[in-house]
């Protein structure tokens, strides 16, 4: 998955002594997408410190990469790239499959922290103008003291399946909505809600199918939605009749060992969980 780079690391602790120096990583991000430098048929490179007009002034430290510290251009948005880069949707970039693992978490994290950054600018409280913290990643008002903290949004993917007859069900988001690939249930969790009921009530009301036999697998990070997923097997009761919500979804099919193809990449939590089911039930 996208969080898997071991023998590398992301350092996501703040630094608030942290300096920019030559060589840094530079991160422009407006809204979904980054500047990037796009190498060869898979790679692509970020700007640094130093590289064209990318100067030390007006970064925010958002993380270390091994030992590259990276910075965010600005907390608006607003900064153009250097001369050579250019502003790519990171869905583009994982299509082309560019980059290895450590980028691509690189760049969602950096998305999520510049999306907080830059709704983060002016106090939800008096109004007045947010600046960062002395010591902590998150923004004070300098007029109330009001201190704010990034934004993480919980949410489910379930693997709904259905035992006796082996089979599990896939899934593809609405026309317009993400990427048009092979998906699992997935949603965020309602405030007073557990992860648990969050799982029942997603599966009811995007598929009308009811589940028993919850359990937790595996966790993951997913920078560009904000959100820590939770990743959950499930099992059918009663009708297994699929009745889609069509708003969400533009398919809903179940599926056998031999219907699952999987993503194009091994990114997220969504394709280890469809290709891990796969695995293990794959007919010889």
């Amino acid at each position: 998955m996208i969080q898997d780079i071991a023998p590398h690391k992301l350092h996501n602790e703040y630094r608030s002594d942290a300096v920019p120096a030559i060589g840094d990583l530079v991160f422009y991000v407006r809204g979904q997408e980054c500047a990037v430098r796009r190498v060869g048929e898979e790679s692509f490179e970020v700007p640094r410190v130093g590289e064209g007009d990318v100067t030390t002034g007006d970064l925010t430290y958002l993380f270390a990469l091994d030992d590259e510290s990276c910075w965010l251009a600005s907390r608006d948005g607003g900064a153009e790239p250097p001369e050579g880069f250019e502003f790519v949707h990171n869905r583009v970039l994982r299509m082309e499959r560019r980059g290895t693992h450590e980028q691509m978490l690189a760049v969602y994290t950096a998305v999520h922290l510049a999306d907080w950054y830059a709704k983060s600018l002016f106090c939800g409280t008096c109004g007045g103008p947010m600046e960062p913290h002395a010591a902590l990643r998150a923004m004070r008002c300098s007029a109330c003291g009001n201190v704010v903290f990034p934004r993480l949004n919980p949410a489910v993917i379930v693997c709904v399946c259905d035992p006796e007859r082996e089979r599990i069900v896939l899934t593809r988001y609405a026309a317009g909505r993400y990427a048009p690939i092979d998906a699992l249930v997935a949603g965020f969790v309602e405030i007073g809600e557990t992860m648990e009921d969050c799982v029942r009530r997603e599966v009811r009301e995007e598929l009308g199918l009811e589940v028993t036999n919850i359990r937790y697998y595996k966790s993951q990070p997913w920078g560009v939605a904000g959100d820590i997923l939770s990743g959950y097997w499930c099992d059918v009761i009663g009708d297994p009749t699929i009745h889609r919500d069509s708003g969400e979804l533009g398919r809903a099919v179940w599926a056998g060992p031999d219907q699952i193809p999987g993503q194009p990449d091994d990114l997220s939590l969504t394709n280890e969980m469809m290709c891990l089911w796969r695995d293990e039930h794959a007919r010889g």
